[in-house]
């Protein structure tokens, strides 16, 4: 086990107040932090450590953030609605979208027609995932269909090299 596995493989509220102490004291930020129950407590931050803190956040997640903009403005620009794209914990999510546009999406990206016949949300589901792997090399896209609701689907979340391989897809 690495060090940076096992950093990530801990789950509990002291072992993740213990994991960012460690964190900030390394990026110079002298701020205490403890776990209690399932959230982590930070110290009280000086003005000055709070805004070093914002810049190393910036930082450490500008490509994940430059790519989800991007991935926005190409989607809006070609009409696929993802209201509920956004970054979280370091990876960009999709979110959910209608089915109609996870149709678009799949055109976009080099999929056939599924007919002249709204397709049902498991076809969809299925379209989009071949497409969006053919499209971005073997890129993975988690694809289900919501059970309360048969017109939406439900699109994972990327990790900002596949979503800028989607983003080149798109742009050709």
């Amino acid at each position: 086990m690495t060090a940076v596995t096992a950093m990530t493989a801990t789950v509990s509220p002291a072992g993740a107040a213990a994991e960012l102490r460690t964190a900030l004291r390394e990026a110079g930020l002298p701020v205490g932090a403890t776990g209690t129950d399932d959230y982590v407590q930070l110290g009280t931050l000086r003005a000055s450590d709070a805004r070093q803190l914002a810049r190393l956040i910036r930082t450490g997640t500008k490509r994940t953030l430059k790519a989800a903009r991007a991935l926005r403005e190409i989607c809006e620009a070609y009409g696929v609605h993802l209201p509920e794209l956004r970054v979280r914990q370091g990876r960009i999510t999709l979110g959910a979208c209608r089915v109609d546009d996870a149709v678009r999406l799949a055109r976009l990206l080099g999929a056939s027609s599924p007919g002249p016949e709204v397709p049902d949300a498991d076809a969809v589901r299925d379209l989009l995932a071949q497409a969006f792997s053919a499209a971005t090399g073997g890129g993975t896209l988690d694809v289900s269909v919501r059970e309360e609701a048969s017109d939406v689907v439900e699109l994972g979340a990327l990790d900002a090299r596949t979503a800028r391989r989607l983003i080149g897809a798109l742009r050709f």
